[in-house]
């Protein structure tokens, strides 16, 4: 069960870690503060939870005994990051906020960091005996 907790905190840190940084780029370079919107804890949890949820259905499935559908979870966790961008791009910012029309270049890349990360370090928390037949 360490595994399993491990699996999902460790990309939860790194993808936090990556949404924070890339945050800390894009608002640099583009001269904007979007901070008020969107801060770094809302940053953090977003991705921990994120991974922590992808770590669950990786878990059930072996619990299950259900190993083969991992690519069906695999296909949904895709789905599931395409379909959470229609958010920022729905959301109406506050007046007072500066060029909010960037502000979906900020947020899209962002829901992408969990799963790309998750799916990356995958690999380090299963044996390869695991994924034998």
């Amino acid at each position: 069960m360490n595994t399993r907790i491990f699996h999902g905190l460790i990309p939860g840190l790194v993808s936090a870690l990556a949404g924070v940084g890339y945050s800390v780029i894009y608002q640099s370079v583009m001269f904007l503060d979007f901070n008020e919107v969107l801060g770094y804890p809302s940053i953090i949890w977003t991705s921990i939870l994120s991974c922590g949820i992808m770590s669950i259905a990786y878990w059930s499935l072996e619990k299950l005994n259900k190993v083969k559908l991992k690519g069906i979870v695999n296909i949904v966790i895709f789905l599931f990051s395409f379909l959470s961008i229609l958010i920022p791009i729905s959301i109406s910012l506050p007046l007072d906020v500066d060029f909010p029309e960037l502000f979906p270049g900020l947020v899209i890349p962002m829901h992408f960091f969990p799963a790309l990360i998750f799916f990356s370090l995958n690999p380090f928390f299963h044996n390869s005996s695991s994924h034998a037949q």
